[in-house]
């Protein structure tokens, strides 16, 4: 590689200067990563890193000229911060512009240029320095399709070629347009999905249970309610028992194992089925003298006389067992041993 006098100049300044440069990555990176973790951005990845020797020699041979000085070559430290979706591209590059001075005039947004097949590329690049006169360094922000798709391109040396035959043009442009439809519904899926997870809360808090379908989100939220309490407290009576958390999620797949699809469906099983659950835990700790108990009581009760009530049989009463402890053989001699207290409190 042959290179000027004042080519090779610039590159014997950036070796003296690359402790410097790897000082101000770390620093960038770290403040970047502590702040978007703070604001709740989740990322897909935040890259980072030093220009190689051998890539600015490279770069220096090919327009070294242009550069009057070192300070000219604004990526010798790069970050590229990578988002899952293209509205959260935005709102990085507002952390970023509050974080850091940006030379406007040598930014892009090659989103708006709007480019055929330009769908890998279509990132911010900010130049941006830590305070006015102090080395520049630059910041692409871009969705994971994005980065996934430019180093696709690069892989295939798409970027590269001269001249493509138009029908390879065309695959590119088809691609880059669905990709880039991906991208936007992927945006607008989440937005939706958190309009919908609003809108549950709100009718779960009205108490318009019947109009709430069963699901991962409307559970959770019902359960914010704290349904059960006063049936463990009941329960915990007993015994002067101690309650301690416990999640209770994993009772969703039976309860849409009974075929329940709304969450007036288990509400109303909570209001015809608390005294009789009361009446089975009764019985089970009335010959016991535990003084803690799983916030899950209340609940898995109410499960096994639902079951019971509707002509389950061991093997019913097992698979609740099952499902919220996990396979085990042991779980048919629990099944055995609940239904025959059912039978003795009159409920056969």
């Amino acid at each position: 590689m042959r290179l000027s006098p004042h080519c090779e100049a610039l590159l014997q300044e950036f070796h003296n200067q690359r402790p410097e440069l790897q000082q101000l990555e770390n620093k960038v990176f770290e403040l970047l990563q502590t702040t978007l973790r703070h604001q709740g951005i989740e990322l897909n990845s935040i890259e980072h890193r030093v220009k190689t020797e051998q890539s600015l020699a490279g770069k220096l041979e090919l327009k070294g000229e242009k550069y009057r000085s070192l300070s000219d070559i604004t990526d010798l430290v790069g970050l590229r911060i990578v988002t899952f979706y293209t509205d959260d591209v935005d709102k990085v590059a507002a952390i970023v512009s509050q974080l850091f001075d940006i030379d406007w005039n040598n930014s892009v947004d090659k989103r708006k240029l709007h480019q055929l097949t330009s769908f890998g590329y279509n990132s911010l690049h900010y130049i941006c320095r830590l305070h006015e006169g102090s080395i520049p360094f630059e910041i692409q922000i871009r969705t994971a399709l994005q980065h996934t798709w430019s180093a696709i391109e690069h892989d295939i040396g798409y970027k590269g070629a001269v001249k493509l035959p138009p029908e390879y043009r065309r695959q590119f442009s088809r691609l880059a347009g669905m990709l880039e439809l991906a991208d936007d519904e992927f945006s607008r899926l989440r937005t939706t999905m958190t309009e919908y997870r609003r809108q549950i809360q709100t009718l779960v808090k009205s108490g318009n249970l019947n109009e709430v379908t069963l699901s991962t989100d409307s559970f959770r939220s019902y359960l914010d309610l704290r349904p059960f309490d006063r049936l463990n407290q009941r329960i915990a009576a007993v015994n002067q028992a101690e309650l301690f958390p416990a999640s209770l999620m994993p009772f969703l797949p039976v309860l849409e194992h009974f075929g329940m699809e709304s969450l007036g469906e288990v509400q109303a099983m909570v209001d015809e089925l608390s005294d009789t659950a009361y009446q089975l835990a009764l019985s089970q700790l009335a010959i016991t003298d535990l003084d803690i108990l799983s916030e899950s009581v209340g609940l898995q009760n109410l499960c096994i006389v639902w079951t019971l009530k509707h002509g389950g049989n061991r093997e019913e009463v097992k698979l609740i067992y099952d499902t919220i402890y996990g396979a085990n053989d042991s779980n048919a001699y629990l099944a055995d041993g609940i239904i025959h207290q059912y039978t003795a409190i009159g409920q056969s």
